[in-house]
């Protein structure tokens, strides 16, 4: 059996199927494999097809701060991993207008999924392609153990609005040339336990596999973002660690 068809079999074994709408967080060192990051994300394209979406995030919070306010979709580059550094530059992706957090995507909704980002005032708002996933049946894959590093939980937050996310002041940005202002939240990533979402979830809503030799999780984010507001509006701090230093 070919390499290129474990890594398919396996995918598939973990749930996903041809039209998904599917957003990748990712450690492409915890696959252990000597496959290339386009062969990786090509395996990902043939199991959804066209008729499916890939999507992964292409955050630039280390490059474009509040010292350099500068974002352009086409030259500012992601900072957070191989194959979202790799995918951001193949054919037919398309990337969502954020400073910090911006979103790329291939396949049949990619415009679909992050045409509305730039609407948003915040780093993960109501249109972002994060947040639309529950509309369109999305679903998250986990590649490694990097369930603390979902990205989908901080529109959680901003939704819920816990304690230890305070009002902070409005930023000017310079994106795609426009100077814009946005709101985001000094929190972020503060204290994160997000792998506790591995604790709210049971099957089919989430998922276990490998993927190469990683730990992989594929979660349903209508079933994640149900079970995590109601968690974390019977407690807000259920998703952070030494809640001492928020009161």
């Amino acid at each position: 059996m070919s390499e290129s068809h474990t890594y398919r079999q396996q995918l598939s074994d973990l749930g996903l199927c041809r039209g998904d709408v599917v957003l990748v967080h990712s450690s492409m060192k915890a696959m252990r494999t000597e496959r290339t990051p386009e062969e990786v994300i090509g395996d990902m394209q043939a199991v959804i097809g066209e008729e499916g979406t890939l999507l992964m995030p292409a955050l630039t919070y280390e490059n474009v701060t509040p010292e350099n306010p500068v974002f352009d979709s086409e030259l500012t580059q992601p900072c957070i991993g191989l194959l979202p550094e790799t995918f951001w530059r193949m054919p037919d992706v398309v990337r969502s207008v954020n400073p910090t957090h911006s979103v790329c995507a291939w396949g049949n909704l990619a415009h679909t999924l992050t045409v509305g980002h730039r609407m948003d005032n915040t780093a993960v708002g109501v249109h972002s392609p994060f947040m639309l996933l529950p509309c369109y049946k999305g679903k998250l894959l986990f590649i490694g153990d990097v369930l603390n590093a979902c990205t989908f939980m901080h529109g959680v937050e901003e939704i819920v609005k816990p304690p230890y996310i305070r009002p902070a002041a409005e930023r000017c940005y310079i994106v795609n040339g426009e100077s814009r202002k946005y709101v985001m939240g000094d929190a972020f990533g503060w204290g994160s336990e997000f792998q506790r979402i591995g604790e709210i979830l049971e099957e089919p809503d989430i998922r276990r596999g490998k993927i190469g030799e990683a730990n992989a999780f594929l979660i349903d984010a209508r079933a994640l973002l149900a079970a995590a507001l109601l968690k974390m509006r019977a407690d807000p701090y259920a998703f952070v660690t030494d809640i001492s230093k928020w009161i």
